[in-house]
């Protein structure tokens, strides 16, 4: 699997974090690994008050409770796709494996209270997820359900007062988006990178490359890479390649760095 190619699109999916665009950053991702003609993200409340605390990205084979659906799914289709994924009914179990008929795919997660899906169809019943689909999307699925739970966590309504908003672009928005929650995830590991260290790593995640950042922040390439380097060795990691897996890192569950080639 070609990193290179690869790291740019996770970058795009993650600076579209709570616009429009996400669904279809996302969609464009998964079908550079494999074929799925639509995809479904949701995010259902879980009933139980003992699942409050429980959270699993490991796409288990327990049953979804989907009586209260707190947030309407994104759905998109494929354009070249002239049937749509016909959908479950709401109160239908959904397993977070392989759908009966074979050419649906269901990866969930749970974080407080509520359960995340990711659901992937293929419009054809008889192009079925084969067994190795099946175990690299489970992998998979560490990478991206931590993405949909952050997109959609940027979508719920603000606690405090709105603030007056600028005529951004959705770009500039996600952009702004993952610069904060990488300051987050800094703060949240008490660590400090100079401006110029914070604004290569958040170009990087964002999908830009060296020389692009090199122009953008009117640098030399091999400044850019300096900056790289003493950001890493804050950070504790090996590169670019590991900045996913910070970014994304917790005490149970890590983004498949090593199944990406971002290592």
């Amino acid at each position: 699997m070609n990193s290179h190619l690869l790291f740019p699109q996770i970058g795009k999916v993650i600076a579209s974090t709570g616009s429009r665009s996400f669904p279809r950053m996302l969609h464009e991702l998964i079908r550079t690994q494999l074929a799925v003609d639509a995809l479904q993200i949701r995010q259902l409340q879980l009933a139980c008050e003992a699942h409050l605390q429980e959270r699993s990205r490991s796409a288990a084979n327990d049953a979804i409770d989907a009586r209260e659906l707190t947030w309407p799914g994104e759905v998109l289709y494929d354009q070249g796709s002239q049937q749509p994924a016909t959908a479950r009914p709401a109160h239908a179990p959904e397993q977070a494996r392989v759908d009966a008929n074979r050419a649906q795919m269901h990866l969930s997660s749970r974080r407080d209270g509520y359960r995340y899906v990711i659901s992937l169809y293929r419009a054809q019943p008889c192009a079925s997820f084969n067994p190795q689909e099946n175990t690299f999307l489970l992998d998979f699925s560490s990478l991206l359900l931590p993405m949909v739970e952050q997109h959609i966590s940027a979508l719920q309504p603000a606690s405090a007062a709105a603030k007056p908003t600028s005529p951004e672009t959705p770009k500039a928005q996600g952009l702004e988006s993952l610069h904060q929650r990488f300051v987050e995830r800094l703060e949240q590991c008490d660590l400090t990178l100079s401006n110029r260290e914070l604004e290569v790593c958040v170009g990087l995640l964002a999908g830009r490359t060296v020389p692009e950042l090199a122009e953008q922040l009117r640098l030399k390439a091999n400044t850019v890479e300096s900056y790289l380097k003493r950001a890493a060795i804050k950070l504790g990691i090996s590169g670019r390649h590991s900045l996913l897996r910070w970014m994304y890192g917790s005490d149970d569950a890590t983004a498949p760095c090593s199944l990406l080639g971002l290592v």
